[in-house]
């Protein structure tokens, strides 16, 4: 079932539990005390971002050798492209969500980007609305680096982040370790088990996210288009210098076989939360499928990308296995935080290894200046961000994307202001380097500035 078709049916699922929830928020009579626990819990929130966005003009040859009828009027080669340079304003986020909470250890969550330009791969031709997350979970799931009451189990079914994914980023960029491994949702099942309070196992079933290509930037760009199938294409949005990354969930039938994915972790926090480590141990493995159909684009993922689209183009698969292993580390300590994370992949035996970190902090402002009764300028938080990914195989000799296998390294550093309650402004810089095949060095960089407002 492609995911076009579907997403009627997520919105009914989403749709069912607010009116349900809003049925059992009219009833004025009593209920039974056994039948109050039914009765849930709702809440909806409205995100909103706007952002400016600074992108520097850079485009780098490819050795592919395009028919000239490919290639836009007077010129004779292929480039990998920044997607958009220039300045621009643009409203790249809308958002809805909604949460329901049935006492103790049930509760639901749904999201619905109806924009999220940051997202769309390709930028221009893919869907523009979008459940982002839709997902039930019995038992309670503990934040990481935050001690649960006690032991237990929780099972969570639906469309949800993968469990290494860093959920409380400072920043509205994404590293290249994020980008590459972990950035979109999966669908499946994932059953965690709190052994005690410090020791937890987690294990997932999922149907894996498929391998394709973007630009680690803002925007991913466009490849593959019905645009760009035109004679002498001249599209407004170019290629991007792309990595190889897992991309968003296209098609949610799981008769194929899953994605398997383990972790082990040990965490240690104070009772009051504010104080905590969690340390986790994490695995997945699934089979490449020989195509994988994405929306918005002719490409096809998984093998068929790796392929190239002529056996000259081809990168040096052995296998169908896409494995990858890691470690995660979550540090809090007051208003300081740490993540850290270390990925070794095996991509149709394709090697490569990745290492991200993210330094932040919180300082609450004193009251000084209010309006309306409400706080002028409540928070600041900086935030630095190093990742590396390291390419551990070569490019084939007439490859359209030679980026693949350029070792990248990327420094995000950035300002966090909260301006009012549920609005804040973040203003970062994206340092963007990557080695060439020739062993030249190159950047691609970026200033983003986002206003957010969050009810």
């Amino acid at each position: 079932m492609a995911l076009g078709r579907s997403r009627e049916r997520w919105c009914v699922l989403l749709l069912g539990m607010a009116f349900c929830g809003g049925m059992a928020g009219a009833a004025e009579e009593p209920v039974e005390e056994a039948t109050a626990g039914l009765k849930p819990r709702l809440d909806w929130g409205l995100e909103a971002k706007a952002s400016f966005r600074h992108s520097e003009d850079n485009r780098f040859v490819v050795p592919f050798p395009f028919d000239p009828i490919m290639l836009p009027v007077g010129q004779t080669r292929g480039f990998e492209q920044t997607v958009n340079p220039g300045s621009h304003f643009e409203l790249s986020t809308v958002s809805l969500f909604v949460d329901a909470v049935w006492g103790d250890g049930l509760a639901a969550h749904g999201k619905i980007d109806f924009i999220d330009l940051y997202d769309r791969n390709p930028t221009s031709t893919d869907k523009k609305v979008d459940v982002d997350e839709a997902w039930i979970r019995f038992g309670i799931e503990p934040d990481p680096a935050a001690l649960p009451a006690r032991g237990g189990v929780y099972l969570k079914a639906g469309k949800f982040p993968k469990f290494e994914r860093q959920d409380d980023r400072h920043l509205e960029s994404y590293g290249l370790v994020s980008t590459a491994f972990n950035r979109f949702e999966d669908a499946g099942a994932e059953l965690g088990v709190n052994l005690g309070r410090h020791v937890y196992l987690k294990l997932s079933a999922t149907a894996g996210n498929p391998v394709f290509l973007r630009d680690p930037n803002a925007l991913a760009g466009d490849n593959g288009t019905p645009a760009q199938r035109q004679p002498n294409p001249d599209p407004e949005l170019h290629s991007g210098v792309v990595i190889l990354y897992d991309a968003e969930i296209e098609d949610l039938d799981v008769d194929g076989e899953l994605e398997s994915g383990a972790a082990l972790g040990y965490r240690f926090a104070d009772e009051e939360g504010r104080n905590g480590l969690d340390v986790m141990a994490w695995g997945y493995q699934r089979k490449l499928a020989e195509t994988v159909e994405l929306e918005g684009t002719f490409y096809g993922g998984d093998l068929d990308l790796l392929n190239g689209p002529v056996p000259a183009s081809a990168f040096a698969v052995t296998n169908d296995d896409k494995k990858e292993f890691g470690g995660n580390v979550w540090l809090y300590l007051g208003g300081f935080s740490f993540f850290g994370q270390y990925v070794d992949q095996k991509l149709g035996g394709l090697p490569r290894t990745g290492i991200e970190g993210e330094l932040a902090w919180r300082f609450e402002l004193p009251l000084v200046w209010a309006v309306g009764d409400r706080q002028l300028f409540t928070y600041i938080s900086p935030a630095v961000r190093y990742s590396k990914l390291d390419n551990k195989f070569s490019n084939p000799v007439t490859t359209p994307s030679p980026s693949f296998s350029w070792d990248w390294e990327k420094i995000d550093a950035g300002l966090r202001l909260g301006l009012f309650s549920g609005i804040d402004l973040t203003v970062e810089y994206a340092d963007n380097r990557f080695i060439l095949g020739s062993g030249a060095k190159r950047e691609n960089n970026e200033l983003l500035t986002t206003l957010r407002w969050k009810m």
